[in-house]
């Protein structure tokens, strides 16, 4: 009896591990499986939130280039003005045209009066500053300028401008090569001739700004000055000689100041002395003819 207890409890036992273990086995993967969709899910989100739509200023522009404006790639047009005092002022003239062709640049306007010469000269631009203090030792400084003005805005306005219309003329002249018929022939050649005059005016601007950046202008005058003569004499006004010569000098004075009172009145008195003087003269004669008309009577 006992042996059959304690065989039942076995059979018994085993059938409770069985249990356990069927439900230890079963368990496992659903709690293997409801992990792992968290750990992905964890990942999902954070994956999922960074193509999402971006804050407010969290995209920054890019960086400009050198050739968009606010760039320390600054175009400036410079120029200059430099007035100069000289006792030669033909050496000066000929000194300042030779600086400027050593500099690489050259003379533009140049006019030259007897005392007085204006020459206006082109520099490279990286070469003004050396080329002004050049200038200023041929002579004495009275007048000196520099200016900047910064031309950055046109010159990329001018270039992407420029880029567009090229591009807008090659379309043309791709419609131009497809077209049939006359009139889309006729049509085409128009559109294209104002186009390309559009691109040659744009050219032309951009090179007009180029050549202002590239070379610096420099309106020099240049003035003769003339040499005082020294005084050989002495300025002594003190003394006997200096009252003789004050006198002299007084009485010269006065003689001048004579001959032109003198020289002023003239005028007037032939014009009113003139028929003053024929008045006298014919009352003169008048009287002398009423005399002779009325002789004194004889005295008895």
């Amino acid at each position: 009896m006992s042996s059959r207890w304690r065989r039942s409890l076995v059979v018994a036992g085993a059938g409770l591990a069985l249990v356990l273990a069927g439900c230890t086995s079963t368990s496992a993967p659903q709690s293997a499986s409801s992990g792992m969709p968290a750990t992905g899910g964890g990942v999902s989100a954070n994956e999922g939130a960074a193509p999402a739509v971006p804050k407010p200023g969290a995209s920054k522009a890019p960086a400009p280039t050198a050739g968009q404006p606010g760039t320390t790639d600054r175009k400036l047009a410079r120029s200059a003005r430099l007035d100069v005092k000289t006792p030669k002022l033909d050496d000066l003239v000929s000194q300042a045209r030779a600086i400027a062709a050593g500099a690489g640049g050259y003379t533009g306007q140049e006019s030259t009066v007897a005392s007085s010469a204006t020459l206006s000269l082109a520099v490279p631009a990286e070469k003004l500053d050396g080329v002004l203090d050049q200038l200023a030792a041929l002579g004495t400084v009275t007048r000196r300028e520099l200016s900047a003005q910064d031309v950055t805005a046109q010159v990329v306005d001018t270039d992407a401008r420029l880029a567009t219309q090229r591009a807008s003329v090659e379309r043309i002249r791709a419609l131009l090569a497809k077209a049939t018929s006359v009139s889309e022939i006729a049509s085409v050649e128009s559109e294209l001739t104002d186009r390309e005059a559009t691109l040659e005016s744009l050219e032309q601007q951009q090179k007009s700004l180029s050549g202002s950046v590239a070379m610096a202008t420099v309106a020099l005058s240049v003035t003769a000055e003339t040499a005082g003569v020294p005084s050989t004499s002495t300025d002594d006004s003190s003394g006997f000689l200096g009252g003789l010569a004050g006198g002299w000098d007084a009485f010269l004075g006065f003689g001048g100041g004579l001959l032109t009172v003198l020289g002023a009145v003239a005028p007037f008195a032939v014009l009113i002395g003139l028929p003053l003087g024929l008045l006298g003269w014919w009352l003169r004669k008048r009287r002398r003819a009423g005399a002779g008309e009325y002789p004194p009577e004889p005295v008895e």
